[in-house]
Protein backbone atom coordinates (compact mmCIF):
# COMPACT_ATOMS: atom_id res chain seq x y z
CA UNK A 1 0.00 0.00 0.00
CA UNK A 2 1.46 3.32 -1.13
CA UNK A 3 0.26 6.70 0.53
CA UNK A 4 -0.33 9.90 -1.58
CA UNK A 5 2.55 12.08 -2.31
CA UNK A 6 5.45 9.47 -0.66
CA UNK A 7 7.26 7.83 -2.63
CA UNK A 8 8.32 4.68 -0.36
CA UNK A 9 6.20 1.69 -0.07
CA UNK A 10 4.27 0.33 3.42
CA UNK A 11 5.13 -2.62 4.98
CA UNK A 12 2.97 -2.25 7.86
CA UNK A 13 -0.49 -1.85 6.78
CA UNK A 14 -3.57 0.19 8.16
CA UNK A 15 -4.82 -2.98 9.82
CA UNK A 16 -1.26 -3.68 11.46
CA UNK A 17 -1.10 -0.18 12.56
CA UNK A 18 -4.61 0.05 14.22
CA UNK A 19 -4.05 -3.66 15.98
CA UNK A 20 -0.98 -2.74 17.38
CA UNK A 21 -2.27 0.92 18.30
CA UNK A 22 0.13 3.00 16.98
CA UNK A 23 -0.40 6.54 17.68
CA UNK A 24 -1.67 8.48 14.61
CA UNK A 25 0.94 10.83 13.93
CA UNK A 26 3.53 8.08 13.72
CA UNK A 27 1.22 6.06 11.12
CA UNK A 28 3.92 6.47 8.18
CA UNK A 29 6.31 4.51 5.87
CA UNK A 30 8.37 3.68 9.78
CA UNK A 31 5.57 2.70 11.37
CA UNK A 32 6.57 -0.98 10.83
CA UNK A 33 10.48 -0.11 13.01
CA UNK A 34 7.92 1.28 16.17
CA UNK A 35 6.37 -2.34 16.16
CA UNK A 36 9.74 -4.05 16.28
CA UNK A 37 10.79 -1.60 18.74
CA UNK A 38 7.96 -2.37 21.01
CA UNK A 39 8.79 -5.98 20.55
CA UNK A 40 12.50 -5.65 21.74
CA UNK A 41 11.16 -3.27 24.76
CA UNK A 42 8.73 -6.09 25.84
CA UNK A 43 11.20 -8.74 25.35
CA UNK A 44 13.90 -6.63 27.50
CA UNK A 45 10.52 -6.37 30.48
CA UNK A 46 10.17 -9.56 30.46
CA UNK A 47 13.75 -10.61 30.76
CA UNK A 48 14.11 -7.94 33.64
CA UNK A 49 11.24 -9.37 35.15
CA UNK A 50 12.51 -12.93 35.49
CA UNK A 51 15.44 -11.21 37.03
CA UNK A 52 13.49 -9.56 39.81
CA UNK A 53 11.54 -12.79 40.35
CA UNK A 54 15.01 -14.90 41.09
CA UNK A 55 16.48 -12.51 42.95
CA UNK A 56 13.20 -12.50 45.37
CA UNK A 57 13.57 -16.16 45.38
CA UNK A 58 17.11 -16.45 46.32
CA UNK A 59 16.88 -13.89 49.12
CA UNK A 60 13.43 -15.36 50.77
CA UNK A 61 15.27 -18.62 50.24
CA UNK A 62 18.97 -17.52 52.08
CA UNK A 63 16.39 -15.72 54.98
CA UNK A 64 15.13 -19.32 55.61
CA UNK A 65 18.05 -21.82 54.98
CA UNK A 66 19.17 -21.21 58.39
CA UNK A 67 21.20 -17.90 57.60
CA UNK A 68 23.66 -16.55 60.58
CA UNK A 69 21.88 -13.95 62.21
CA UNK A 70 23.64 -10.46 62.79
CA UNK A 71 23.10 -10.01 66.31
CA UNK A 72 23.31 -12.82 67.97
CA UNK A 73 20.52 -13.75 70.77
CA UNK A 74 21.57 -13.58 74.18
CA UNK A 75 21.62 -16.94 76.30
CA UNK A 76 18.81 -15.61 78.96
CA UNK A 77 16.93 -13.64 76.30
Amino acid sequence: MEMKGSSKKMIATVAEMVENKAPIPYRDECAHLLFCEYELVRERMLQMQKIHEEEAKLKQSGKQAGSIPLIPKTANA
